[in-house]
């Protein structure tokens, strides 16, 4: 990886970038950052003291919107920084990190899952929401997915026990593992399962393009069959991982209002949130079930999502928009806390320092949770 400019990893535009499949997915979303994130030189591991961390990249080729599903993405080469350990906050707020599905693990060994643990651990951070999957499929061995699809997991080269040792190293540290569905009920071209959706109506009419320049097509869960295939994905993965510590869905579980319907989604979304989390309750009492979404107003005006009938265990509000972030921040303290980008540091201490906020969720713009693990704390 080394210190280089976010751009150098570009190439043709948005072609190729490395370390993770969804930073194009993330470019879009926040498309009017893009081009001054492009050129953030980021300060990447600047200490010289131990310990000593196993880092992983991957060169994965972003697809075009016509492109045929994508092949594996190949483990490039390991790298090794040092990073200094930082007093550690006594809080008990929580202070989380997304990584996308292919962050942390991508063909890693057990040894090298269990140090990048361990390197999040000694920055500060006591919460890893991990993508486990995204775009229609399990990033782990999945026998629901075997039989409602005909495909046991997401192409990729993960080891079987990934996750179990992700999260055993993660509770040795004192760390909870928040197991992140991304993307939702949301998929695009270069899904696993689109042809498939496609071709047994699962998907409703119409295309998202709820952010510039990518196009989603929303699975229908007033289809039974996808229905079943997200209640029973989700009830198989507390049951196969019973450590976990909680199921996490975010903005990509709904319904965009410019989507064409002549039916109220609203209540469909509801009656179907409802029914996993009581399988998933009745399978493992003990995993909270979360949501990290828009403000309650917006959610359910824009994205038919009535999470607060939904009976979550906690909510999270995405702060993303720094024009609104004091009508988004009044919002959080009603709720379990926050979620801000890489963008928005400057707003850490007035959150952390909030005792109303539960807990901050710290998002990537660039793509790059390593980094930010080491830089937020320059901010407080």
């Amino acid at each position: 990886m080394g210190t280089k400019k976010i751009s150098e990893g570009v190439e043709n535009g948005i072609n190729h970038v490395s370390q993770t499949e969804v930073v194009q997915e993330y470019q879009q979303k926040f498309s009017p950052y893009w081009e001054l994130i492009k050129e953030i030189d980021l300060p990447i591991f600047r200490q010289q003291t131990p310990p000593t961390i196993v880092l992983l990249e991957d060169n994965y080729p972003i697809p075009s919107e016509n492109s045929p599903p994508p092949n594996t993405p190949e483990l490039k080469k390991e790298t090794i920084v040092n990073v200094a350990p930082v007093e550690l906050l006594e809080t008990n707020q929580i202070i989380g990190i997304y990584m996308s599905r292919y962050e942390i693990t991508n063909n890693a060994s057990e040894d090298a899952i269990r140090q990048k643990v361990r390197h999040y651990r000694s920055q500060g951070i006591n919460t890893i929401i991990h993508g486990v999957a995204g775009n229609g499929c399990t990033m782990y061995d999945s026998e629901v997915m075997q039989k409602h699809i005909g495909l046991q997991r997401c192409p990729n080269k993960f080891r079987e026990q990934w996750l179990h040792w992700l999260i055993d190293e993660a509770h040795k540290q004192g760390m909870e593992v928040h197991a992140y569905f991304e993307k939702g009920i949301k998929i695009d071209h270069g899904s696993p399962i689109f042809n498939l959706a496609k071709s047994k109506n699962w998907l409703v009419p119409g295309i998202d393009r709820t952010y510039d320049g990518v196009d989603h097509y929303i699975l229908d869960v007033n289809n039974p069959e996808v229905a079943n295939l997200f209640i029973d994905m989700t009830t198989e993965f507390v049951q196969k991982y019973p450590n976990i510590d909680a199921v996490q869905w975010d903005d990509y579980l709904g319904y965009h209002s410019s989507l064409p319907s002549e039916e109220n989604r609203t209540p469909i979304l509801t009656n179907f949130v409802q029914r996993m989390i009581t399988s998933i309750k009745k399978a493992n009492p003990n995993v909270s079930f979360d949501i990290c979404h828009h403000n309650p107003y917006w959610a359910k005006k824009e994205f038919a999502a009535d999470f607060d009938a939904w009976g979550v265990d906690r909510v999270f509000i995405q702060a993303y928009n720094d024009n609104n972030f004091r009508e988004e921040l009044a919002y959080a303290k009603k709720y379990n806390g926050i979620a801000i980008t890489d963008k928005q540091l400057t707003r850490l201490k007035e959150v952390i320092d909030n005792e109303k906020i539960e807990g901050v969720l710290l998002f990537s713009l660039a793509g790059n949770p390593q980094n930010l693990a080491v830089q937020w704390r320059e901010y407080l």
